[in-house]
């Protein structure tokens, strides 16, 4: 790769020198830099070990280090000689400063370890770990026929045993529950086999367990254990709740069957047995889970604009449903979603679906990402580059996939590798950038995104993101912008993939979409729907055509959107306005009005579930027009006066409707349906004031 240290200086504002064995023999360039105390950045992360090992041999050394992998990215491809401007992309990218510290999630763990699967399989790792951490065993039955030995005679871990298990709970924080349904009691039990060997229908076995389904009630097993009577069928089941750190799962059926169980949980199919089941990994994790231990707080949560319930009706659940942890619960009661930040794996999906903003990525936050983007696009094109294709992946199997292709280029003679436009960008989760960060980087000069994804994410996630791509794609195509700027690709790991991931890539740049002429200055904010209109405001400013009034936006998924009020069943009773999260229902205090500010609207359906006469209908769109922005009248109507004052206290056709349904009802005749004519002042001096009514005080 010919490195062009003076073009790359130029783009960076730095007199650069280069170094081709900084690791080896020119290593004292690399501690004199190190001694000046600034910041150093090594373009290798090969040998990021050594480099940190010499740092801290290094007398003197003051100078923070980090690090960026410039080699697989863009020096081992077939357009090396072009990815100078991504090189220095990647290069400014470096300099910024680390995320800044967010809250933590602290797990404390003191090695208790439930095992959960066949007896004979459980003893077997137990043996293994029990040096460590401190074992308990459910057993849910043998996998060996009896005939073998197995499991062992002598009782070296308590085992339970029953039905029905239940388990809950995080690292450290785990809670099993069953029903202690089994007639053998474990702990009086000696393992002496005697019921084994004289049950006729074969119904025990060497977990010493009874199968209900094949015992036909002779109980010679109770007569042979009359010693130490451990075997009692007549005593009635108990439900037994324990609590343990962590939990291994040997069992057929998992206890849990999330795409991201909670942290401290590791299930093992040890169906074919425990050799080819990727036992050694886990029991090397298992070990390193005793202590304290701490993760970032994911996420950001403002209730006051979440769009989850209003009035006891929930409106918006996209982030319930998407959670692969189950760590978001519905809280109708406080009008809120409530997330468990112990359950949350920070994949980011919620925020991603979220409409409003009320969830949003904290580590890093959606500002850095921006900040980031930013740089890199702008980085590139001061070098030099066009056609930036902005590649989205995560640091972990997308990170791989990355570094993977560019390994290959060297090896594989038919493999071009990553092209000198494409940049990538490691997010912690493929998921964890929407659209508001997608539309900012076409703002910001990048001609495509790319989000990679390799089967690591779970199938909601993938809907998720092919849903906000459609809504995108269609708010830049609608004003003109054509072409397909956003592209979901898939790539699942394994070298045989390489080959088609790398020919997705060639096919993607070789088309070219229409983007703005000027790139955008704004800033990406915490504030989700803040930056979308920042975004939305550039890309109308440079749209290459005339502008349409509004565009159609696909109905899932949106969250931008207008609403249709039904004027014959309106009865505006304005119980829609108290129900919006966002503003974008307003009454008038001066007059009967439903005025409704589009710029507003998440679309969550809240207005449209509350409506008690199913007068409001949803319309996903854009409006492009200066009323997007400002209150419309959606419904207005005379108000209704008292028939006693002439004061206004109602609309016309609210009074109306319920004089129509309560015109047959007995209790509202004459003066009592005269009385629903009237405000609430007058209704008061009416009753006390007629002299055919019948008081209470009148009784004797």
């Amino acid at each position: 790769m010919p490195l062009q240290s003076k073009s790359l200086g130029t783009a960076l504002n730095e007199n650069l020198t280069l170094h081709s064995a900084l690791c080896r023999r020119e290593a004292p360039a690399f501690q004199a830099a190190i001694r000046s105390g600034q910041e150093v950045v090594v373009a290798c992360t090969q040998e990021k070990r050594l480099f940190t090992e010499l740092a801290q041999r290094t007398e003197g050394a003051t100078s923070p280090i980090r690090f960026v992998n410039i080699r697989e990215t863009g020096g081992w491809s077939r357009d090396a000689a072009k990815a100078s401007p991504k090189l220095a992309a990647l290069l400014a990218a470096a300099h910024l400063p680390e995320a800044e510290p967010v809250a933590t999630v602290t797990y404390k763990s003191a090695g208790r370890l439930l095992i959960v699967g066949a007896l004979d399989q459980a003893e077997q790792v137990a043996a293994l770990l029990s040096d460590t951490l401190e074992i308990t065993i459910f057993a849910q039955g043998v996998s060996m026929p009896a005939q073998i030995g197995f499991p062992e005679q002598e009782r070296k871990y308590p085992v339970l045993g029953g039905s029905a298990l239940k388990l809950n709970g995080w690292l450290g924080a785990f809670e099993a529950s069953w029903s202690k349904d089994n007639p053998i009691d474990l702990d009086l039990c000696t393992r002496c086999n005697a019921c084994v060997e004289v049950c006729p229908e074969g119904a025990i076995d060497l977990s010493y367990q009874v199968d209900a389904n094949k015992c036909n009630s002779n109980r010679d097993c109770v007569a042979v254990c009359k010693v130490a009577g451990a075997i009692d069928f007549s005593r009635p089941a108990k439900l037994m709740t324990e609590s343990f750190d962590l939990v291994l799962d040997l069992g057929k059926k998992p206890l849990f069957t999330l795409h991201a169980p909670p942290q401290g949980y590791f299930a093992i199919d040890a169906s074919a047995g425990l050799a080819s089941s990727g036992l050694p990994a886990t029991m090397l994790k298992l070990r390193d889970m005793v202590g304290e231990f701490e993760k970032p707080k994911f996420f950001n949560y403002k209730s006051k604009i979440c769009a989850h319930s209003r009035n006891e009706s929930v409106g918006c659940k996209a982030c319930i449903d998407i959670c692969s942890a189950q760590a978001i619960s519905s809280d109708k009661h406080h009008k809120q979603i409530v997330v468990n930040p112990n359950l949350c794996v920070g994949c980011g999906a919620c925020t991603t679906v979220c409409p409003t903003g009320a969830l949003t990525y904290a580590y890093p936050r959606v500002s850095e990402q921006g900040v980031r983007v930013k740089t890199l696009l702008s980085t590139y094109a001061k070098a030099g580059g066009t056609q930036a294709v902005l590649l989205l992946h995560s640091q972990t199997e997308g990170q791989q996939a990355v570094e993977a292709l560019g390994r290959s280029v060297k090896l594989k003679k038919t493999l071009r590798g990553l092209p000198a436009n494409v940049i990538p960008l490691a997010l912690w989760h493929s998921a964890s950038a929407g659209i508001d960060l997608w539309l900012s980087a076409i703002a910001f000069g990048a001609e495509q995104l790319v989000v990679l994804v390799t089967g690591e994410e779970a199938p909601d996630y993938i809907t998720a993101l092919e849903e906000q791509m459609q809504v995108a794609q269609t708010l830049l195509n609608g004003m003109g912008y054509s072409g397909v700027h956003f592209h979901l690709l898939r790539a699942p790991t394994g070298a045989s993939q390489l080959a088609n991931l790398d020919a997705a890539l060639q096919t993607l740049i070789a088309k070219r979409p229409v983007t703005p002429a000027v790139v955008a200055r704004f800033a990406v904010v915490q504030e989700k729907r803040s930056t979308l209109d920042m975004a939305i405001d550039h890309f109308m400013t440079q749209a290459p055509i005339t502008l349409p009034e509004a565009i159609a936006l696909p109905a899932k998924g949106s969250p931008f959107g207008s609403l249709l009020v039904n004027r014959d069943t309106c009865t505006l009773c304005l119980s829609c306005v108290s129900a919006c999260p966002a503003s974008a229902l307003q009454d008038n205090p001066e007059m009967p009005q439903l005025k409704f500010i589009e710029k507003n609207c998440v679309q969550c359906g809240l207005c449209a579930t509350t409506c008690p006469e199913n007068a409001i209908t949803l319309v996903p769109r854009l409006l492009l027009t200066p009323e997007r922005k400002q209150p419309r009248v959606l419904n207005e109507s005379q108000p209704y006066h008292c028939i006693r004052c002439a004061k206004p206290f109602g609309t016309l056709m609210a009074i109306e409707s319920m004089l129509g349904k309560l015109a047959g009802h007995a209790m509202f005749q004459g003066a009592a349906a005269d009385r629903l004519k009237m405000c609430g002042d007058c209704r008061v001096v009416d009753l006390y004031s007629a002299n055919n009514e019948i008081k209470i005080t009148d009784i004797r």
